[in-house]
């Protein structure tokens, strides 16, 4: 995910600049075919995907679509407004999720603010943390047609709200993608955790910028909330070295009510409630040091979790807490979503430059906890020509569950930017493009009733709004 972090790590922009590595390739779980590109003429030509058809350019240059599907900007940074004040709908609209309501649907937004946008979250008493951040989340309203009814603040204060998570008991988690320390930037407190927001109205919400400090203070990007155990997987977006897989494991007696990570948080102990702990990888007996390590889809490592000695990074950051040889590491860990009995966990590209065994262009792996293991479902070869626009998809990020089959990723690398359909076996398609510009999207995610997929262009920030005639 795009950050404005002080101290961003490189991006995968300039290192896929840098390098002279070549070659593509999309392999998906299922199938030992590799989908050829511009560049690989000895591989077998590309599968057909499971998709709508191709896309239409679209004459307002925003969304190109598939025949038969539509779009409407439910929200634009700068131009609409907010109705619980009037300022214009933040900048940098990032992960999103989706809540029913009985006349439509919330959507607790993003914005990835990390300072210097033109259009911050403005700060409203009782839900700021920081008011030297300006991040944070907005709900959403949009009735049963996708119209937006309503748009107001419900976190501020925030720094680098990347993505994040739905909860099992109907609220979001939104994730700071920073280490920042008060002092740095006009930041009064540090940052580096994790919010929970209620989709519920102004009036009954309950929201408060209370930092879950148990969930540890890092470079978060996104989690997934096992619905049975009420444990969190967290993503750690981060270089130098690379992040980690993090699980949060709850205290005895804690049942997931709306509300009850708030109260541990302000409790005795909140700092440290429950375990925090990080992911080893183990294939056979053999510690597994990078993910990047595995390349053919259906790859499956058993998985292992060591408490991390000090989840507030006072002194290191947790990803430098263990020995080596105790966790398992990924370039660009990025998004996560619950679904098929467990979490899907998105790498979004690796390269030699930056300590990873092998490149790649992204990877989606599925952790089921059941089983205790990790499988590679599908890993997207280096995009040698980005700005080609066919099945040469790179850079993952967003994740999400489709109610029609498979997960829908967006893009956020080199070139042409797509929402990308990844079904459970065959080839990925192309779902959406964006037409205005190489911006990355964001946040998709579907209504209850799978009518609607909303999603959003970073910058200049739109919020959208696709339907269709979807099917499997």
């Amino acid at each position: 995910m795009t950050t404005s972090d002080p101290t961003p790590a490189l991006s995968r922009r300039r290192l896929l600049r840098n390098s002279a590595l070549v070659g593509l390739g999309i392999a998906i779980g299922g199938s030992t075919d590799v989908i050829a590109g511009h560049s690989a003429s000895a591989a077998p030509p590309p599968l057909r995907g499971a998709g709508y058809g191709p896309l239409v350019a679209d004459p307002r240059g925003v969304l190109a679509l598939p025949r038969g599907f539509r779009y409407t900007v439910v929200a634009q940074a700068g131009v609409t407004r907010l109705t619980d004040g009037g300022e214009p709908t933040p900048s940098d609209t990032d992960g999103t999720a989706c809540f029913d309501r009985p006349d439509g649907w919330t959507l607790v937004n993003n914005h990835e603010i990390g300072g210097g946008e033109a259009h911050r979250v403005p700060a409203r008493p009782g839900l700021t943390y920081d008011p030297g951040a300006g991040g944070g989340t907005t709900n959403v309203e949009v009735d049963r047609a996708g119209r937006r009814t309503g748009e107001y603040v419900s976190v501020a204060g925030t720094h680098n709200n990347c993505a994040g998570g739905v909860t099992p008991w109907g609220t979001w988690l939104t994730c700071e993608e920073t280490e920042a320390r008060a002092g740095t930037n006009g930041l009064t407190k540090d940052h580096g955790f994790v919010f929970e927001v209620s989709p519920a109205g102004r009036e009954n919400a309950g929201n408060s910028p209370t930092p879950l400090r148990f969930l540890g203070r890092f470079s978060h990007e996104a989690c997934a909330v096992d619905p049975a155990t009420r444990t969190i997987y967290l993503t750690e977006d981060a270089a130098g070295p690379n992040g980690l897989l993090y699980r949060w494991v709850p205290p005895s007696g804690f049942d997931g009510r709306r509300w009850e990570l708030k109260a541990l948080a302000e409790g005795p102990g909140g700092d440290t409630a429950g375990r925090l702990q990080a992911m080893r990888a183990l294939d056979g007996d053999r510690p597994v040091p990078d993910l990047s390590e595995a390349t053919r889809p259906g790859t499956t490592y058993r998985v292992e979790w060591t408490d991390v000695p000090d989840r507030l990074a006072r002194t290191l950051s947790t990803r430098v807490q263990l020995p080596p040889d105790r966790v398992t590491r990924s370039r660009k860990f990025e998004g996560a979503w619950w679904g098929e009995g467990g979490a899907f966990v998105v790498a979004s590209y690796a390269r030699l430059e930056d300590g990873s065994r092998n490149p790649h262009d992204g990877q989606i792996w599925f952790h089921d906890p059941r089983r205790g293991t990790l499988e590679l479902r599908t890993i997207f070869g280096v995009n040698a020509d980005p700005a080609a626009d066919g099945t040469n998809f790179d850079g993952p990020d967003n994740i999400t569950v489709s109610p029609y089959g498979g997960t829908i990723v967006a893009e956020d690398g080199e070139g042409v930017q797509h929402l990308v359909g990844v079904p459970r076996t065959g080839a990925p398609y192309a779902l959406a493009r964006n037409d205005l510009n190489d911006s990355e999207f964001a946040g998709p995610t579907f209504t209850g009733d799978g009518r609607f997929l909303f999603a959003g262009i970073q910058n200049p920030g739109y919020l959208l709004a696709v339907t269709g005639p979807w099917r499997r």
